[in-house]
């Protein structure tokens, strides 16, 4: 199978990018970055994706205004550029209009740091310390029109301790979304995901049969 060429789309230092990009790197990964792409001109992602080696392109949005359109058909000139096949959102702080959206339905995946559907929107490790659950976690879905409501591709969870703060529990979460982005974008790449009445089906995958219960008592 040839690889697929993926655009990384950033807004910021690109912590989940790394990952992405360290991943590709293995032996046998169907997948490459062909370009990581900004639309902040000074996002420090940027020089992380540079001494990587991934070339790199910024697609300002402030000339653009409020008009979303021109912006992604600037940004698709960059994507077609560079052969790209799929994309991976990794905190890329721009809505984008169902136009484009729909362009890449089922190609472009993003992840967000709750165990959606709960906790959508900004603010979720927050949204889940105010709630009270006792497990929260990772998402990585694919995008479509409505925000952080698309078909779930993988999840992973991590326990919620009663003194968890949102920076300690975003600290853990990070360590999941890091494992499962890769994961994610590989069963992508590798044709593996079906979508099925709005719900992912995934091709070999297993179930786990372990139980995490929280608190341990």
């Amino acid at each position: 199978m040839t690889r697929k060429r993926v655009a990384i789309l950033i807004s910021g230092r690109g912590s989940n990018m790394v990952a992405l990009i360290a991943a590709t790197r293995a032996a046998g990964y169907p997948a490459e970055i062909a370009v990581v792409v900004s639309n902040v001109v000074d996002a420090p992602g940027l020089a992380r994706a540079r001494e990587a080696g991934i070339a790199t392109a910024v697609v300002d949005h402030v000339p653009y205004g409020r008009d979303r359109a021109v912006f992604e058909a600037a940004l698709q000139r960059a994507l077609d550029e560079r052969g790209v096949t799929l994309i991976c959102l990794a905190g890329f702080m721009r809505l984008f209009t169902a136009t484009f959206v729909e362009r890449w339905q089922g190609r472009m995946l993003n992840i967000h740091p709750s165990l959606l559907p709960s906790f959508p929107g900004l603010d979720p490790h927050g949204q889940a310390l105010r709630a009270g659950v006792k497990l929260s976690g990772a998402t990585v879905h694919f995008v479509v029109p409505e925000t952080d409501a698309g078909p779930i591709v993988m999840q992973g969870a991590v326990a919620v301790s009663d003194d968890d703060t949102r920076d300690t529990l975003a600290a853990r979460v990070l360590a999941v979304e890091h494992r499962i982005y890769p994961l994610a974008l590989r069963l992508l790449a590798e044709e593996r995901i079906r979508v099925v009445d709005g719900r992912c089906v995934i091709e070999g995958a297993s179930v786990v049969d372990d139980v995490l219960v929280v608190p341990k008592i």
